[in-house]
């Protein structure tokens, strides 16, 4: 398992973003990425220039984020 650390050493510049939204998406959403087997980045579609944040799988499930609501597989 990767540590807090080691995820911000993760290269995402090849990361491929999906959102997940609850209504229209007209202000935006929330967007996850797999960033490596036990890796992921959080970001905010309306706020592009801020760096995602990095959690495991095991912080995303413990913060309520399912990967499956953006159709991606934990």
């Amino acid at each position: 398992m990767q540590n807090g650390t080691d995820l911000y050493a993760l290269d995402i510049s090849g990361a491929s973003f999906t959102k997940a939204c609850g209504g229209p998406c007209t202000e935006g959403c929330v967007t996850l990425a797999r960033i490596g087997a036990d890796a992921w980045a959080l970001g905010d579609s309306k706020r592009p220039d801020v760096e995602p944040l990095r959690f495991t799988t095991e912080e995303l499930d413990a913060a309520g984020v399912d990967p499956a609501r953006f159709g991606l597989g934990a």
